[in-house]
């Protein structure tokens, strides 16, 4: 069966910083606490932390948030229900990044499902470099789909 996703723009950030918190069946436990959840709250309410919300006829089955800061985003986490939502998501959010102008997705942690999405690593001063010349500008980009 063919999955016909649709993709938002922080249209439920709670949502999907829940989801994220949820425990993975690979996994003891979850690094993004209750007090962790509140401050990205507060983050989201200030224009920082945006998410993804990928959608399957009306239930929310994959998705993404992260923290945009001058034409960077910093992605925090991400989850999945359905077959390739998680992929959807980002590819989305990709294309969207770039026409609005951003330079880079910081993933954190390299792993071979950021690696099949074409993630890759940089060198830690190429990544400084990034930050000193990008962290300032202004993006264009109204989290809203």
């Amino acid at each position: 069966r063919q999955q016909r996703y649709t993709v938002t723009f922080d249209q439920d950030f709670a949502a999907v910083i829940q989801a994220c918190a949820a425990p993975r069946s690979y996994a003891d436990g979850t690094w993004i606490t209750e007090g962790i959840q509140h401050a990205y709250l507060e983050l989201h309410q200030r224009g920082y932390a945006h998410s993804v919300e990928v959608w399957d006829q009306g239930q929310l089955v994959g998705g993404l948030y992260g923290l945009a800061m001058g034409q960077l985003f910093f992605g925090e986490s991400m989850f999945s229900r359905a077959d390739n939502a998680s992929k959807f998501g980002f590819a989305t959010l990709t294309r969207q990044l770039q026409a609005w102008g951003f330079v880079l997705i910081d993933c954190q942690m390299p792993n071979d499902h950021l690696h099949s999405l074409g993630a890759r690593a940089i060198p830690r001063s190429d990544f400084a470099e990034f930050l000193r010349k990008h962290l300032d500008q202004r993006s264009s980009g109204p989290w809203v789909s």
